[in-house]
């Protein structure tokens, strides 16, 4: 697995806690707490999200999807090379799959997801040769706060 946190740049630091207050949004909405942010290569806000499956009785609002669906739109084209997701979870298949075709250059996520990470848990489609595609991953910045914030979130819903 190609997986690095390098320190956590600053920057990485600054969108990753902008991920993490879409993410808490999702919460007081009564979704999973997830949010994602992608940020162009000249490190300019392209598109956010925050999980909208119950919102929007959408099994596709996720996060991810969300955010690339609105950085496609800001940017006009769905080719978003060049630019990075930030993500309070490992994505799941589904975004994987969204990120390579993207052609997302870079993935920095928080927490791990063993149940359905697709960036090194479970599976990794965003490093898998045999796509036409792969992307860099940095794994685990602020995890500790991603991975509280979705244990509480299910502490309370099981209560």
């Amino acid at each position: 697995m190609g997986d690095q946190v390098f320190g956590s740049s600053s920057d990485d630091l600054r969108w990753m806690r902008r991920a993490l207050a879409l993410a808490r949004e999702a919460a007081r909405a009564g979704d999973v707490p997830v949010g994602a942010v992608v940020v162009g290569a000249d490190g300019r806000l392209l598109g956010e999200g925050s999980n909208r499956r119950e919102a929007e009785a959408d099994p596709t609002a996720h996060a991810e999807i969300v955010a690339l669906r609105a950085a496609a739109r800001a940017l006009g084209t769905w080719r978003l090379e060049g630019s990075t997701l930030y993500a309070t979870l490992e994505p799941c298949p589904m975004c994987a799959g969204a990120l390579v075709a993207a052609r997302v250059r870079r993935l920095v996520f928080a927490a791990r997801d063993p149940k359905a990470g697709a960036a090194g848990s479970l599976y990794n489609l965003v490093e898998d040769a045999r796509l036409n595609h792969r992307l860099v991953v940095a794994a685990g910045v602020l995890a500790d706060e991603a991975g509280e914030l979705l244990r509480a979130f299910f502490r309370e819903r099981r209560a």
